[in-house]
């Protein structure tokens, strides 16, 4: 009862005009989610493990910070509709598992959907919004995945506020990410609504495929990309287009995933991991945990890369970063290694977004192949061979 009388005291004091929590996600939010490695095979045992993974690994240090539950860790809901986790996942409880995040200096997350039941079939949070957000508060839960499945009749604008106001009510300042596959162009409404919005249907890890099921498709990291043009002016701190979560480390190769990384960090996307923390070799440990890859993610001027230059074999991508620094990212999507010879000095470079520009032919900077450890400057030609299925990952400062 008393839990009864302070929720009905939430919604009677909720604020119309309630806005998403400010300060989270001034740069894209990094962390992990249980979802790509585990789908419903999860327990509070796998989560206390991939927190500890997280640290050890030096993954915490290198800028993740949240272990998100996503589907399926859901039991019922009491006689007053109080959602609970899965006696049997997680016997402890979600409140001891939030403290035992929290004390590795990590965030938790968890998983919830705007209609009756969720992709999985467990219960969503239709006509329970208040109530799983003061529950989630009241558990600790630092960020809240809200997915799209069972919403017929639903207005995705109207169901996602519903759950932006219940966070604010409810009193912690919980991230929000929307999951509606882009099916309601939510980046042109969702920016004072949530923190980040997905902009095509899930992801899945191929270079360029798509993956067709009944209902649904799953796009490969190409096709994902593809799928950007035109959103980058919709981005920025506190709003990201979120193109789905990392399948690195998940059976692409070397060079797919240190693009696919580099395209993720270059188009300001989220980087949330999705492999199994606990079983990562060096090798995608290296990948994830690139500090130089992840700065570009998280700069300051939370600009999101646009393709600048497209010569038929390759393209060229390139992102205005803080301190008149830039990015500069060379795409080889086809089948053959291609060897290039840019002339810095023949490519104006002008972003109609940032309003920033730089000429080559008035200033040099270096550059610092991120990658592949060589370093030049803009007064030569950049020659340079580009393997298959790979980026160039330049860093450029003025010298």
């Amino acid at each position: 009862m008393k839990r009864l009388l302070i929720l009905l005291a939430l919604l009677v004091g909720a604020n119309v005009h309630a806005q998403k929590f400010d300060g989270l996600a001034n740069t894209p939010q990094m962390g992990w989610n249980s979802w790509n490695s585990f789908a419903c095979d999860i327990n509070e045992q796998l989560i206390r493990d991939t927190a500890d993974a997280m640290v050890k690994l030096g993954l915490k240090d290198a800028g993740y910070q949240y272990v998100n539950i996503d589907d399926c860790w859901h039991g019922q809901r009491d006689k007053d509709g109080f959602i609970h986790p899965d006696p049997q996942r997680f016997p402890s409880g979600m409140q001891a598992l939030a403290d035992y995040v929290h004390s590795k200096g990590l965030k938790l997350g968890i998983y919830s959907d705007a209609g009756a039941t969720t992709c999985g079939g467990k219960p969503g949070s239709r006509g329970h919004e208040y109530q799983d957000a003061k529950t989630y508060a009241d558990w600790g839960i630092d960020y809240v995945k809200y997915d799209w499945c069972d919403t017929k009749g639903l207005s995705a604008p109207g169901a996602y506020t519903t759950m932006r106001d219940a966070i604010r009510a409810a009193g912690r300042p919980m991230l929000l990410s929307m999951c509606e596959w882009g099916d309601n162009k939510a980046w042109e409404w969702g920016k004072d609504i949530g923190h980040s919005w997905r902009t095509t249907a899930d992801i899945y890890p191929c270079w360029n495929c798509e993956l067709n099921h009944d209902a649904f498709s799953r796009l490969g990291v190409l096709r994902i990309l593809d799928r950007q043009a035109g959103l980058r002016k919709y981005a920025g701190p506190g709003h990201w287009n979120d193109m789905d979560m990392l399948e690195v480390g998940m059976g692409m190769t070397g060079d797919e995933d240190r693009a696919h990384f580099s395209i993720w960090a270059m188009m300001a996307s989220p980087l949330i991991l999705g492999n199994d923390l606990r079983k990562m070799p060096e090798s995608t440990r290296s990948i994830l945990a690139n500090r130089d890859v992840i700065a570009i993610s998280q700069d300051q001027a939370g600009i999101q890369a646009w393709k600048f230059f497209d010569d038929g074999r390759l393209e060229y991508w390139a992102r205005p970063l803080a301190n008149n620094e830039w990015a500069l990212m060379v795409l080889n999507r086809g089948e053959q290694a291609v060897n290039l010879s840019y002339d810095w000095k023949a490519n104006f470079v002008s972003d109609e977004l940032s309003k920033r520009e730089v000429d080559f032919k008035k200033a040099v900077y270096g550059w610092r192949d991120i990658w592949g450890g060589k370093y030049g400057d803009t007064s030569k030609k950049l020659e340079a061979s580009v393997a298959p299925h790979s980026v160039l990952l330049l860093r450029l400062k003025t010298k």
